[in-house]
C-alpha cells in the first residue's frame, strides 16, 4: 500500500479519582456516570449531543440518545477541547496519562520498536486488553508485538498518538469488562473516541522543549468544519509532528537514551450527511505517515571487545550507536448509514484499518561483512544502512446493528442486536541480506546482521489471515423509575481457534435522588492476535563468547512443535464491580468503584529455552540448527483487583471561579498460576522467570493519583495539577537468586503549571511546564536494567521536567 498521511488510533481515558476528595474537599463534580459539571473542562463530563447532531450513543448502552444516567456501568467522559487549545502535552497518550489516574503509558527507550509507538493500557493489564473504538466502531491495533520494555511485554496495542489530538471532541471510557457487548479485547475495558463534527474552523500551534535543552518539540495543528448541503457537515483536521530527539545519558557516554525523533503529517476526515428524517450516511478518513527513530546500545571503539565482533576500527574507531528507524504507516477509514425500518433503527458500516511498520538502520554496520573485507586485505568496511523488513497487519470489520425501544414493558426497555464479520490479515517481509547474514563464516570474529536491530531472515516471512463471525444480543430494562437491569451475550466463532460465548448482567438502583449504588458480573475474552501467532524472528547472540542461533518461533512451527507448545487460544476472564456515584449538589459529585479480573491462559512471551535449562528439548534444537528457542504460549493465569475514586468541585472564588478534582486508582495484579504445557512441566521457572512475572504484575505503577485546580478569572485562566505515582518493584537480569535485589522504584510525585490569557473569545496564549520540579525515577544499577541506562521507563518516563507555549486561534 502507498505511504499515505498515516493515522493510528489513541484515546483511553478514565477519570479515576480519590474518595480523599470527598474528605478533604466538600463538593466535587465528576467526569464518570452523572452529568454534572466537572473541575476542568479536560476532565468535564461533555454534553451528549452536539449541536447539530440528532442522534447520540452512549459507550456500553445501544438506545438511543440515551445518557449516562441510564446505564448501570461505570462511564467517564473526558472533554479533549481544553488540551487541544491550552495543553502542553502535543500527544493524545501523553495527554491522557496526565488526566487519568488508571490510564496509563509510558515513552519506552532502549526497547527496539516498542521505542517507535507508545503503547497504552488500562488498570494495569496489557495494552491489548483493553478494546479502541472510534465514534464507536473498531480500531485496529498495530502490527508491532512488544518485546523489550518495561511495559506491555508480548502484547500488541493500539497507537493513540495517531490520532490528533485537534480532531477529538471527547473520549469516554467504559471502565467495565464488555466482551459480551463488543467482543474481543475489551477485558480491561473500552474506550470509545469521538470526532469532533462541528462547523467553524480553528488552529493552534505549539513548541515545548526539555529543561536540558533537548527534545525540541513543534506541534501546528488546525481543525475546520464546513457544511455539506443543509444539514450535512465535514470535519478536516490536519497536523503535523516534529519532535526532536533527547538524551539522558552522563556527559562522555556514546549512548543515547531518550524521546524518540518522531515527525510527519496526520490527515483526518469526519462527517455526516443527512437523508431525510433521522437517515444518514457517515463516514471517518484518517491517514498519517511518522518516520520514528530511536537509539540502540552503543558499540565499543579501539580497545574495547567490540572489535572486531560488533565494530570496525575502520569505520568507528570511537565507537557508535546504531540508531533503528521506522517508517509507520496507518490507514483508518469507516462508511455507513442509518436508516429507520419500522419502529426499529438499524445502522450498517464498513471499517478498515491499515498499520505498517519498515525498519531501517543506519549509523551501523554488519561487522560479519566489515570482518571478510579486512581479512581479504581491505579497510575493513561494511555498508553503514539496512533495509531490516517489518510487518503490517490488516483488518475489516463488516458490523449490522438493530435497535428499538419498547415502552409498554414495565418502565421500557431498549432492546439491540446485530452481527459482525471481520477479517485480518498478518504479514513480515524481510529485509535485505546485509541486514541478517553472516559473511566471514559462524564464529570467525564479525557478528551476523545489522548492529543494533538484525533484520528480519527470509524463513521469517508471514503472510496469514483468519477470520471471525459474531452475533450479540443486549437488552436494557427499566425495571422501575429507580431499578435498571443490563443482560448481553455474545457469541463469536474464530477461524483459527473455534469460537467462544460470553455473557454480562448489570444492574444499578438509585436509593435516593442523590445516590446510586451498581454493579456488574460478565465474563470475556480476547483471542490471540496474529502479531503473537506468527510473529518469527531470527538472530545469533553470542553467549561465552560462542554464537547462538536464537529464534522467536512462530506457534504451529516447526520448532514450537518440536518444544510441545499447545496451539495458541483464547485468554478469558471474569470481570467483577460494584459501586456507586454519590451527587448531593451539582457543584459536587464523586464516584467509587471496586473491581476484580480474573484472567486465564494469558498469553505470554516464553524464557530462553536450550539444551542447557531444557536437555529433552536440546536434540530437536541442534537437529533444526538452533541454540535456543522462545515462544509465545498461554501459561499464566492473573488476578487484579483494584479501586477508582473520582471527586470534583466547582465554586467561586473572590471574583473568579475555582475547579478542583481529585482522581485515585489501586489496581494490583498477581500471578497465580503458571500452567505450564505438558512438555514444560518441571521447567516453569524458564517459562516465567521472576524477572517477567515482575513486569506483569508491576509494568505500571499500582497507584496513581491527579489533583488538579482550574482558577479562572476574567481573560485569565491557570491550572494547577499534581500527578502522583505510586512505587514499582521490577526484576534485573541477574535475578535474586544470584544475589541482585529487584529493582525498587519509590514513590514520585510530579507537577504541571499552566496559565492561559484569552485576548478575546477566539484567541488563546498559554504558557506553562510539565514535570516542573524535574522529578525523574530512583536510580538503580544500569547493568540490571531493562534498557542499560540508571532507571527503566517507568512512571512519567526519563524526560524530566519541560516547558512549553500554546497559541490557539478560532477563525
Amino acid at each position: 500500500m502507498s505511504k499515505m498521511l498515516k493515522m493510528h488510533k489513541a484515546v483511553l481515558l478514565a477519570l479515576y479519582g480519590a474518595s480523599a476528595a470527598a474528605v478533604f474537599i466538600p463538593g466535587m463534580a465528576t467526569a464518570q456516570t452523572t452529568t454534572a459539571p466537572a473541575a476542568t473542562p479536560a476532565t468535564s463530563v461533555t454534553p451528549v449531543t452536539e449541536p447539530g447532531m440528532q442522534t447520540a450513543t452512549i459507550i456500553g448502552s445501544r438506545r438511543v440518545n440515551s445518557s449516562a444516567t441510564e446505564t448501570p456501568l461505570p462511564i467517564d467522559f473526558i472533554s479533549i477541547s481544553k488540551s487541544a487549545e491550552q495543553g502542553g502535552q502535543f500527544d493524545l497518550a501523553q495527554t491522557l496519562a496526565n488526566i487519568s489516574p488508571s490510564f496509563n503509558s509510558t515513552r519506552q527507550t532502549g526497547a527496539d520498536g516498542a521505542d517507535l509507538v507508545d503503547s497504552a493500557a488500562l488498570r494495569g493489564l496489557g495494552s491489548d486488553q483493553t478494546l479502541v473504538l472510534v465514534n464507536g466502531k473498531r480500531r485496529h491495533t498495530v502490527a508491532l508485538v512488544n518485546l523489550f520494555g518495561a511495559r506491555n511485554r508480548g502484547n500488541t496495542g493500539t497507537d493513540l498518538n495517531a490520532i490528533p489530538v485537534m480532531a477529538i471532541s471527547n473520549v469516554q471510557v467504559l471502565r467495565d469488562g464488555a466482551a459480551a457487548q463488543y467482543g474481543s479485547d475489551a477485558i480491561a475495558g473500552v474506550m470509545d473516541i469521538t470526532l469532533k463534527k462541528s462547523l467553524g474552523c480553528e488552529a493552534s500551534f505549539g513548541y515545548s522543549q526539555y529543561s536540558a535543552g533537548d527534545g525540541k518539540n513543534y506541534l501546528p495543528s488546525a481543525y475546520c468544519g464546513i457544511a455539506l448541503g443543509e444539514k450535512g457537515v465535514l470535519g478536516i483536521t490536519v497536523e503535523y509532528t516534529d519532535r526532536g530527539r533527547s538524551n539522558r545519558a552522563d556527559p562522555g557516554n556514546p549512548r543515547t537514551i531518550g524521546d524518540t525523533k518522531m515527525t510527519g503529517p496526520t490527515v483526518y476526515l469526519n462527517g455526516e450527511v443527512p437523508n431525510g428524517g433521522s437517515d444518514k450516511l457517515y463516514f471517518t478518513l484518517g491517514t498519517q505517515q511518522r518516520k520514528a527513530s530511536s537509539a540502540a546500545f552503543a558499540r565499543g571503539g579501539i580497545g574495547s571487545d567490540d572489535i572486531p565482533s560488533r565494530n570496525s576500527a575502520a569505520m568507528y574507531p570511537n565507537g557508535f550507536v546504531p540508531y533503528i528507524n521506522g517508517d509507520i504507516n496507518d490507514i483508518y477509514g469507516t462508511i455507513g448509514y442509518k436508516w429507520d425500518i419500522g419502529e426499529w433503527r438499524a445502522d450498517l458500516s464498513q471499517t478498515y484499518g491499515f498499520n505498517e511498520l519498515k525498519y531501517t538502520t543506519s549509523n551501523t554496520l554488519n561487522a560479519s561483512i566489515a570482518n571478510k573485507d579486512l581479512l581479504a586485505g581491505g579497510k575493513g568496511i561494511s555498508p553503514n544502512r539496512f533495509d531490516a523488513g517489518g510487518f503490517s497487519f490488516s483488518q475489516a470489520t463488516t458490523n449490522l446493528d438493530f435497535s428499538r425501544f419498547f415502552d409498554g414493558f414495565m418502565n421500557g426497555v431498549n432492546v439491540a442486536f446485530g452481527a459482525e464479520y471481520r477479517r485480518e490479515n498478518y504479514k513480515i517481509f524481510a529485509g535485505e541480506p546485509g541486514s541478517y547474514n553472516d559473511v566471514d563464516g559462524v564464529g570467525f570474529g564479525g557478528n551476523a546482521g545489522s548492529q543494533g536491530f538484525p533484520g528480519f531472515q527470509p524463513g521469517d516471512r508471514t503472510d496469514k489471515n483468519r477470520n471471525s463471525v459474531a452475533a450479540y444480543v443486549d437488552v436494557e430494562t427499566d425495571v422501575t423509575k429507580r431499578f435498571k437491569v443490563q443482560t448481553a451475550m455474545r457469541g463469536e466463532r474464530y477461524s483459527d481457534f473455534g469460537s467462544t460465548l460470553t455473557g454480562k448482567l448489570a444492574a444499578s438502583y438509585k436509593v435516593s435522588d442523590e445516590m446510586l449504588v451498581r454493579g456488574s458480573v460478565s465474563t470475556g475474552f480476547r483471542a490471540p492476535s496474529l502479531q503473537q501467532v506468527y510473529f518469527s524472528s531470527t538472530f545469533t547472540d553470542f553467549i561465552s563468547g560462542k554464537p547462538m542461533d536464537v529464534v522467536l518461533a512462530p506457534n504451529g512451527g516447526a520448532i514450537a512443535n518440536a518444544a510441545g507448545i499447545p496451539k495458541l487460544k483464547d485468554e478469558t476472564s471474569k470481570n467483577y464491580t460494584f459501586g456507586l456515584t454519590y451527587k448531593p449538589t451539582n457543584a459536587f459529585s464523586m464516584t467509587a468503584d471496586l473491581y476484580r479480573i480474573d484472567i486465564a491462559d494469558r498469553i505470554v512471551l516464553s524464557g530462553r529455552f536450550d539444551a542447557d535449562n531444557y536437555p529433552a528439548l536440546g536434540a530437536a534444537l541442534s537437529a533444526l540448527g538452533v541454540g535456543q528457542a522462545q515462544f509465545f504460549v498461554n501459561s499464566v493465569n492473573t488476578k487484579t483487583q483494584g479501586l477508582d475514586l473520582t471527586a470534583s468541585h466547582k465554586t467561586s472564588l473572590g471574583s473568579g471561579k475555582l475547579s478542583t478534582y481529585l482522581g485515585f486508582n489501586y489496581s494490583k495484579t498477581e500471578v497465580t498460576k503458571v500452567q505450564a504445557p505438558p512438555s514444560l512441566r518441571g521447567y516453569e521457572d524458564v517459562l516465567l522467570s521472576e524477572r517477567e512475572r515482575l513486569f506483569i504484575e508491576q509494568g505500571g505503577p499500582r497507584m496513581k493519583a491527579t489533583l488538579t485546580f482550574n482558577y479562572d478569572q476574567g481573560s485569565w485562566a491557570s491550572e494547577f495539577k499534581i500527578i502522583h505515582y505510586g512505587s514499582q518493584t521490577l526484576g534485573t537480569f541477574s535475578g535474586t537468586a544470584a544475589g541482585v535485589p529487584n529493582a525498587y522504584y519509590e514513590p514520585k510525585t510530579s507537577a504541571d503549571v499552566a496559565l492561559t490569557y484569552a485576548f478575546n473569545d477566539t484567541t488563546k496564549l498559554t504558557v506553562g511546564g510539565n514535570n516542573v520540579f524535574n522529578v525523574k525515577p530512583t536510580r538503580q544499577d544500569p547493568n540490571e536494567t531493562d534498557n542499560g541506562f540508571y532507571y527503566d521507563s517507568v512512571q512519567f518516563g526519563l524526560g524530566g521536567a519541560s516547558y512549553f507555549i500554546k497559541l490557539w486561534k478560532k477563525f
